[in-house]
């Protein structure tokens, strides 16, 4: 039996952190936001959605997806946004479940599944337990802006796109406080998996 961890948290709340720990440990992640980059390759069925959509003016000269142009279309226009989320989650959605297949084949205890957009995409129905990764909103905005190079303006839109951490902590199984140190971050992260009945050895 395999337990199906849902990672989660808001854009530079320190996620990425938090999943590299369980890579660290050997557990597998299957990664939404690769997953959902490989969706929109050229070939794949989302590509040509998308086009469709949004036009050939998101195109880079290669002929891929120019993913900030289209990236600064969405952050400001909630209806694109809507319409862009229908097009690439049931693509990823299908990817994730095939990778949590093979892993369970392959006999893994453990696998997680790192979704940014976990709550409000509705899909904690893939998972078992939750782990959201929070932080203050003016210690995620400011890591945004320093992370990103973004105005204050293009950090909060990106901010307001999801839903705030703080409603996310009332969803959440567990949850873990990124605004200290990564020591600290990792001992409650094994202090969860603890509780969960799963002895991971320390990353």
């Amino acid at each position: 039996m395999s337990l199906v961890i849902g990672l989660t948290g808001g854009i530079a709340s320190g996620k990425s952190t938090v999943s590299k720990m369980f890579k660290e440990m050997d557990i597998p992640v299957v990664d939404a936001d690769i997953e959902a980059r490989l969706a929109v390759e050229k070939g794949e069925p989302a590509y040509n959605k998308i086009i469709a959509e949004f036009g050939e003016e998101i195109l880079m000269e290669n002929g891929e997806i120019d993913r900030p142009k289209l990236g600064s279309i969405i952050f400001h226009q909630a209806e694109k946004r809507r319409h862009l989320n229908e097009i690439v989650h049931p693509e990823v959605r299908r990817r994730m479940m095939e990778q949590i297949s093979a892993a369970k084949q392959n006999g893994e205890s453990v696998i997680v599944l790192d979704i940014p957009l976990l709550f409000e995409s509705k899909l904690t129905y893939m998972v078992d337990k939750t782990i959201l990764v929070y932080v203050e909103r003016e210690t995620q905005l400011q890591r945004l802006i320093n992370r990103n190079q973004l105005s204050i303006v293009d950090a909060e839109a990106r901010i307001r796109s999801q839903m705030p951490l703080a409603d996310k902590v009332k969803l959440a199984d567990k949850v873990i406080d990124n605004n200290g140190t990564v020591e600290e971050t990792k001992k409650q992260l094994l202090d969860i998996l603890h509780r969960w009945g799963l002895n991971q050895k320390k990353p």
